[in-house]
């Protein structure tokens, strides 16, 4: 049997690779999308192959990311309870919608991930293959009573860890989990879970990644110049403290060479960090009937979706 995983290389998924191995007897090829997460690839290859996996595929898809799935979805409008700029939502069909199709290119029997049972990335993933390849069996062990009763937390998962010789960077006490790609890093669980913690405050100001906090911002406005054809915006140009003249800004009044969708979103996310911009804190509710809270870091897709919420009006 031939099973495609889902793997990132946390906890979560190299417990699953070994345990999938153990309970299947199967061969186990993991798969990890390149979709922004920068240094957390790396050495990943490696640290698959070593807790058991057949093979590791790992795959650029920032560039079919970014024009496929976050373009379409901010030229939409999409944005979840008024805040959310669904930076996870968009990115797990992409992720599954290759699995499938390597599955068939592996003549895999199944398909498995990580995600729990209580969120919505279980219903993402499973959705999305049923629709591109109903036949092919879906496995998620978090749903599986045999895998919940051998791993009820996280201190059973690193027992196993060390015993199975599976290097992992873990602790019992982890303050928060995080998800990062191309358009978001978010922030749940742990110290979250407390609705009274504050997240903008100093107990919070390692936690985040892509953008510093409005204190820290500079002083002095930044001007920027979205160009859009078709409702896809196709070159970002920044100025100086003054709004960019078109007849002077290097291009002489023609239009500037395009930019691709991953290069706007890098640059938009780089302009929009140095700012403190697009952080929210939200208690959100869950397909599946929860609520739980997300905080997230989105500073290219929140300016992205103000250019056109503003050419809207």
């Amino acid at each position: 049997m031939k099973i495609v995983l889902a793997y990132s290389g946390g906890l979560d998924t190299s417990i699953i690779l070994a345990w999938l191995k153990q309970n299947y007897d199967a061969e186990i090829i993991t798969f990890c999308a390149d979709i922004g997460q920068e240094e957390e690839l790396d050495g990943l290859k490696d640290k698959a192959l070593r807790t058991g996996a057949a093979k590791c595929i790992i795959e650029d898809l920032r560039e079919e990311f970014a024009r496929d799935f976050i373009f379409p979805m901010f030229q939409g409008g999409a944005i979840y309870e008024g805040q959310y700029f669904l930076g996870t939502s968009i990115a797990r069909p992409l992720i599954a919608k290759r699995m499938v199709e390597i599955a068939r290119a592996q003549s895999a029997e199944a398909i498995a991930h990580g995600a729990t049972g209580k969120g919505n990335d279980q219903v993402r993933f499973e959705l999305t293959a049923a629709a591109l390849a109903p036949k092919l069996k879906v496995i998620a062990p978090w749903r599986n009573e045999k895998f919940r009763k051998q791993f009820p937390g996280r201190a059973e998962m690193i027992a196993f860890a060390n015993e199975n010789k599976i290097q992992v960077e873990a602790s019992v006490s982890k303050p928060y989990s995080m998800d990062r790609n191309l358009l978001h890093i978010s922030f749940e669980s742990g110290m979250l879970e407390d609705p009274w913690f504050d997240a903008s405050g100093p107990e919070a100001r390692d936690m985040y990644k892509l953008s510093v906090s409005p204190e820290d911002a500079p002083g002095e406005a930044e001007y920027l110049e979205l160009h859009f054809e078709s409702g896809d915006c196709t070159f970002v140009a920044a100025g100086g403290a003054s709004s960019p003249d078109p007849a002077t800004d290097g291009v002489a009044g023609a239009p500037p060479s395009k930019m691709s969708p991953l290069v706007i979103m890098q640059t938009l996310n780089k302009l929009g960090g140095k700012y403190g911009i697009g952080r929210v804190d939200i208690v959100e509710n869950r397909f599946v009937g929860m609520k739980g809270r997300g905080v997230y870091e989105t500073p290219g897709g929140a300016i992205l979706h103000f250019a056109h919420r503003q050419m809207e009006r």
